[in-house]
């Protein structure tokens, strides 16, 4: 009876507010080897064109660039799917949504989640003896035992889905435009304008509400602090831990408050590309600063841009889709081609990971779970197949081939959410197009 009893304890102390600072970041045991640390930062509905090391036009992503420098960018990486809650779902277990039950996003109705019968990341690191933390989007339930704080996380501060799920009092850039959330005896909004619900936007602390409608123009910032701070206090205790952040960036709606700070006005989403990339590099800089030779910090995105949002959507770089967009349809999120999964990637840790090395490796989010599980000294969860590889060798430099074949599901754009009709076979992709059973294969190039 005591895992029970500990749940409504926990439940009851983070109704307070008081959660975070309950966190055992003490360390007791015997003394073992230091076990790493880990960051790994998601981008949303960031395009493989945006970051700057893969795509000359863009000028945005300094610290980002300035990360492939000084480790390994990868640029045949990979999304496990092309929308928000199966490529989450699939980082977090290593597996495929047909497999780990995710095979679409969650909506602010939405009463289940993650399957509890799958076991995260985070609860795989927290049994090695990790402190855990999530800041950012979360996307896969937020109720009941489907809050992070029940999946593994220590301490939660974000999101509990998308943005643009919900009304605020300062709606940002959006295709199309959304008001304020309705106040008195203002009508509600009009649901053929594409707008989601009434329902205030919420921001996370543990499980208690600290602020609705979120104030989307003070976000950033709070995050910035809050992943800073979890970085600091773990570091201090000397507990390995795993922080994972879920960026509001570079989903809809983009911040009104960021052309004005520069000079002659940047056109939305260019300032949102550097706003995040500042973001990226405050908690790059702190890791530095507090655990730089034995912290692995790996940043990618969860699927390529929104090319509906048109100006307000990224780049998908040279992935244009010729064949698809000539049918009339889009490259890009919910699609199997390339732009709608292939993603930036970089992977940083000081004396271990080579630096300023390109690899041509063909990788997956699905990959991070194994990864991480065996860098940190844990074992898999027994009974599971994973579709993700353990990378450490091209990470370390002592590799250059990763997957020979990699699925690509359906995410929305086409087909039955989550079905196996695209595939990758090292330099070829087949795609299953319609009934009558066509099949195109191209050959891959790598940039």
């Amino acid at each position: 009876m005591a895992c029970p009893f500990l749940k409504v304890l926990l439940v009851g102390v983070s109704f307070l507010g008081c959660l975070y600072p309950l966190v055992d970041f003490s360390f007791s045991g015997e003394t073992r080897e230091q076990k790493p640390n880990f960051v790994i930062i998601l981008a949303d509905d960031m395009g493989w064109g945006d970051l700057g090391a893969n795509w000359a036009e863009t000028k945005d992503t300094a610290n980002l660039d300035k990360m492939a420098a000084e480790g390994m960018r990868f640029v045949d990486f990979h999304a496990a799917a092309s929308t928000c809650s199966p490529s989450r779902a699939a980082l977090l277990t290593g597996r495929l949504g047909l497999r780990n039950g995710v095979p679409h996003n969650f909506a602010v109705t939405s009463v289940g989640g993650l399957p509890l019968n799958e076991t995260t990341l985070a609860e795989v690191l927290q049994r090695a003896g990790y402190v855990t933390g999530l800041i950012g989007k979360w996307h896969l339930g937020h109720h009941g035992s489907y809050h992070p704080n029940f999946r593994g996380f220590d301490y939660y501060f974000g999101i509990p889905y998308s943005h643009d799920m919900g009304c605020t009092d300062t709606p940002g850039y959006n295709h199309p435009p959304c008001p304020a959330c309705p106040r008195g005896g203002r009508p509600s909004r009009n649901p053929e304008k594409d707008c989601h619900s009434d329902v205030a936007l919420p921001l996370y602390e543990n499980l208690s509400i600290v602020e609705q409608p979120v104030n989307l123009s003070g976000l950033t910032q709070k995050y910035a602090e809050k992943a800073t701070q979890f970085i600091q206090r773990a570091s201090a205790s000397g507990r390995p831990f795993l922080l994972y952040v879920g960026l509001a960036h570079m989903h809809v709606p983009l911040s009104r408050t960021l052309p004005s700070a520069e000079p002659g006005g940047r056109r939305p989403y260019s300032a949102a590309l550097r706003e995040m990339d500042s973001l990226v590099g405050q908690i790059k800089d702190k890791v530095d600063l507090t655990a730089k030779n034995n912290t692995f910090l790996w940043f990618t995105g969860d699927n390529g841009p929104w090319a509906q949002k048109c100006e307000l959507a990224g780049s998908v770089g040279p992935f244009t889709g010729s064949w698809q967009t000539r049918q009339g349809g889009s490259p890009a999120k919910q699609t199997t081609w390339e732009g709608g999964h292939r993603v930036p990637a970089l992977a940083y840790w000081p004396s271990r990971v080579p630096v300023n090395v390109t690899s041509t490796a063909l990788l997956s989010v699905l990959d991070i779970f194994p990864t991480v599980v065996a860098l940190a000294g844990a074992s898999l969860p027994q009974g599971r197949h994973f579709d993700g590889l353990d990378a450490s060798e091209v990470l370390f430099g002592r590799a250059q081939a990763g997957h020979r074949v990699l699925f690509h599901p359906n995410s929305g754009a086409a087909g039955e959410d989550g079905a196996l009709q695209t595939v990758r076979v090292e330099r070829y992709k087949a795609f299953f197009i319609t009934e009558l059973k066509i099949v195109i294969y191209g050959r891959m190039s790598f940039m």
